[in-house]
């Protein structure tokens, strides 16, 4: 069996449960048989405990029996939730199946190109599971080359651009895009990561990757027209709630760090997002408007 249609089998099991709730492992069947999985045959209780094994090495998601009622269920869909590997592999291994069947109509299938730094993936997350420090080498726009011996701790993907973050021997926290990698090397030191460390606490507070020293501000933004619902349907940070809801516009706040990455963000939409509160990112925006339009 193709690679392709073994993770199918997966991602229609994952889609079913989390459908259904519980479901015995008969029902299980013959939904399986019903939705034609596998060309209509039948699922075994063999490779049902197969894929189970697979699902939870693949994305940790753990699907467990119910002794009373022999019902299975998933006993941790938060690990299908917003930014988390599991959800990225899922949605990625989903995709990856529909245009595996779609090779018939690949002239008409327009996509982005593939993230940036892919060549170095394989061995920093080869140091991130073993704790192997990385000596790299690095070079940012305009500046020199250096090496640098780190401690890598989390990697971040960011707008086709993959990012480590790694603590250096100084005892800094530093971001580094793997695109600006030339040299990535494993050694033998290892180190050990601090027990209270969370790569998703210490991005929590930020949309993007600059972590820089900025204040926490509630940060509330109208959205005129259509742009209220691409903030719904894609809400920019996990502290966006909706206020106020008006036939013309829509107010959201965020809980943030206004960072240069936000602010992007932000002007991205141009005239359908308005800055209402605090006034000092206010006025930051206007006079990045303002500088703009003087070049034109």
């Amino acid at each position: 069996m193709k690679p392709a249609q073994i993770f199918q089998h997966y991602i229609w099991i994952i889609n079913t449960l989390s459908l259904h709730g519980r479901m015995t492992f008969e029902e299980l069947k013959r939904q399986w048989v019903h939705d034609e999985v596998a060309d209509g045959n039948p699922l075994s209780r063999t490779s049902f405990n197969r894929h189970r094994d697979a699902i939870l090495s693949m994305f940790g998601i753990i699907i467990e029996c119910e002794p009373k009622t022999y019902c299975y269920y998933i006993s941790n869909p938060e690990n299908l939730g917003d930014g988390s590997v599991g959800r990225w592999l899922y949605s990625t291994l989903a995709v990856h199946g529909v245009l595996a069947d779609s090779t018939a109509i690949n002239d008409r299938l327009v996509l982005e190109s593939v993230p940036a730094g892919e060549a170095f993936l394989s061995t920093i997350i080869e140091a991130i599971k073993g704790n192997r420090q990385l000596r790299i080498g690095y070079q940012k726009f305009g500046a020199e080359s250096y090496k640098k011996t780190v401690c890598p701790y989390a990697l971040k993907l960011f707008r086709r651009r993959w990012y480590l973050l790694a603590c250096t021997t100084e005892n800094q926290m530093r971001l580094y895009a793997l695109d600006r990698m030339y040299s990535v090397v494993m050694i033998d030191e290892r180190f050990s990561m601090p027990a209270d460390f969370s790569p998703q606490a210490y991005f929590s507070e930020y949309y993007g990757v600059l972590t820089v020293n900025e204040p926490m501000a509630h940060v509330v933004v109208r959205a005129y027209g259509n742009k209220s619902d691409y903030l719904r349907t894609l809400p920019l940070h996990h502290s966006q709630c909706e206020l106020e809801s008006t036939p013309s516009y829509t107010d959201f706040s965020f809980d943030i760090r206004p960072t240069a990455d936000f602010i992007g963000e932000l002007l991205s939409h141009g005239d359908g997002i308005e800055v209402l509160h605090p006034d000092s990112l206010r006025q930051k925006m206007r006079k990045i408007i303002a500088d703009n339009l003087k070049r034109y």
